[in-house]
């Protein structure tokens, strides 16, 4: 029996779908009661609260921990220690966590918080598997929706690049993970199949999205942060084993062609 976190969430949802097509029992959490789906059986659960989480862990052996909130990130580390109390009071079972690459070198809030939770699933004497990935294709597509509903000249930090990588993948390997024989740490960073500057993957959406509009590369953004972003700390070329390429995701997800 494996219980997904964050069921419902952008990776959580393909994870919950792959435990179930490989024939897992599998039980996925939310905040909101739900019928149940085929191979999926839905708990009410709290994570912030712990209210409804001991029960969903009942005879669980395997957690896949996929809830996290970038816009209240400061739930995540308290939600992490509610699930790994009661994991520890109820059989210990596989602790599963994806996290991100650059999150124990990037003073980025939200990468601080990630690494923390990491630090946590380590310290905890649960058995655990981490994988950290790059980010999903979907943010930086939400970013650039965002920036072309302003009229006028697109403006983009210079010296930033992204590696970002399908969720579906990210996905499958953490199904993988989930229904391996054993716990294994912290096991390979997992980016996209390419290394691509901020212009090149806006130039690309406006591209894919049949939008004219003129790019300007600014002065670079201030602060430690931006610096581990410009310096590439969130990226790992050595792991390049992602398979969709960005142009693959714009061309499958927008109408434009």
């Amino acid at each position: 029996m494996i219980l997904v976190t964050g069921a419902s969430g952008t990776l959580g949802r393909p994870v919950t779908r792959l435990l179930a097509e490989a024939g897992a029992d599998v039980r996925a959490l939310s905040r909101r009661a739900r019928e149940p789906e085929a191979g999926v059986t839905w708990c009410r659960g709290d994570l912030v609260t712990g209210e409804g989480v001991e029960d969903a862990l009942a005879g669980v052996e395997t957690v896949v921990h996929c809830a996290s909130d970038p816009l209240h990130a400061k739930r995540d580390l308290p939600a992490a220690r509610n699930l790994i109390g009661a994991a520890r009071r109820q059989g210990a079972p596989h602790l599963v966590y994806v996290s991100i690459v650059g999150v124990d070198t990037i003073p980025y809030r939200y990468y601080r918080i990630k690494y923390a939770v990491e630090r946590a699933i380590e310290d905890s004497g649960l058995p655990y598997t981490i994988l950290r990935a790059t980010q999903f294709h979907t943010l930086p597509d939400a970013v650039f929706r965002v920036l072309t509903k302003v009229p006028g000249l697109m403006l983009l930090p210079r010296g930033l690049r992204d590696q970002p990588v399908d969720v579906g993948e990210v996905a499958g390997r953490l199904a993988e993970l989930a229904l391996a024989a054993g716990p294994a740490r912290r096991v390979d960073d997992m980016g996209g199949p390419e290394v691509l500057t901020a212009e090149e993957m806006m130039r690309d959406y406006l591209e894919a999205r049949g939008l004219r509009r003129p790019v300007r590369i600014p002065v670079p953004l201030p602060g430690r942060a931006a610096r581990g972003f410009r310096e590439g700390r969130h990226l790992t070329p050595d792991r390049a084993v992602g398979k969709r390429t960005w142009r693959q995701f714009l061309a499958e997800t927008h109408t434009h062609r």
